[in-house]
């Protein structure tokens, strides 16, 4: 019941400058954010047309990020100089999904997750972590949002879908590219956890998830920790290294979507 790539934490030490670093040398607006209240972080978003986003977080109280699963992965990334934390895989049917990783001891049960907006909404979703140290490298976490209110109602995601960033057009999330020393490795873990099935293009390790394409390389033939392969209808590419990433934006033409479509 993967449907495809949900976010990718990327944990900044200020959120904001991360946002207008993020706007001024890649022309993505992150207009979304808030407080985890029960967690310690606080986030700034940029939302993307395919309904996946980029959540830069940071870190407000050490002591109770450090006590949970998504803001330890934050802590340990911050302590490297930040960048790629964790991702999320979105699943409609969490419940099914967690019952059955639970059973077979991957992965721990449903949790409920909430952050507060700046006007006041309470945006909440549910939360399925592996049964080891979240990073990068090793399995994803899984999310099922509550699709209601101002942020995650059908309108809000069909306004997002359509919604022009500084770039000229709707940004879409192509592929995420991890660097790690043993791709099959790392392939074979989450295939064993989550069931995905990837297949070998020479030393990479890929993986059609949804409409997103995950690669695991090899560490020595990338720059940075991961890559994030973005789409957008402008004239030509563009490439920045920023927040602890590469970003490359490819020229596409983007289906017209409801977000989640």
């Amino acid at each position: 019941m993967i449907r495809g790539i949900d976010h990718l934490v990327i944990a900044c030490e200020d959120p904001d400058a991360a946002a207008a670093e993020l706007e001024s040398s890649l022309g993505l607006k992150a207009t979304g954010g808030g407080r985890h209240e029960r967690l310690g972080t606080f986030n700034r978003i940029a939302w993307l047309a395919d309904g996946s986003f980029l959540e830069l977080i940071g870190v407000e109280d050490e002591t109770v990020a450090e006590g949970n699963p998504i803001g330890g992965a934050v802590m340990r990334s911050l302590r490297s100089g930040g960048g790629l934390a964790t991702y999320a895989l979105l699943d409609d049917d969490l419940e099914v999904t967690a019952g059955t990783l639970a059973a077979a001891g991957t992965f721990g049960p449903v949790t409920a997750g909430s952050r507060r907006r700046p006007d006041g909404e309470l945006v909440e979703w549910w939360v399925s972590v592996p049964d080891v140290d979240l990073g990068p490298t090793v399995a994803p976490f899984l999310i099922q949002h509550a699709y209601t209110g101002a942020e995650w109602g059908l309108a809000a995601l069909d306004e997002r879908a359509r919604f022009q960033h500084p770039i000229g057009s709707p940004v879409a999330l192509a592929r995420l590219d991890i660097a790690t020393p043993e791709p099959p490795s790392a392939a074979a873990t989450i295939h064993e956890q989550l069931g995905i099935d990837f297949w070998s293009v020479a030393d990479l390790a890929v993986a059609q998830v949804g409409s997103h394409v995950l690669r695991f390389v090899p560490r020595g033939q990338v720059p940075v920790p991961a890559i994030v392969t973005l789409a957008a209808e402008i004239e030509a590419p563009r490439t920045a290294e920023l927040l602890g990433l590469r970003f490359d934006v490819e020229r596409a033409e983007l289906p017209v979507t409801s977000g989640r479509g």
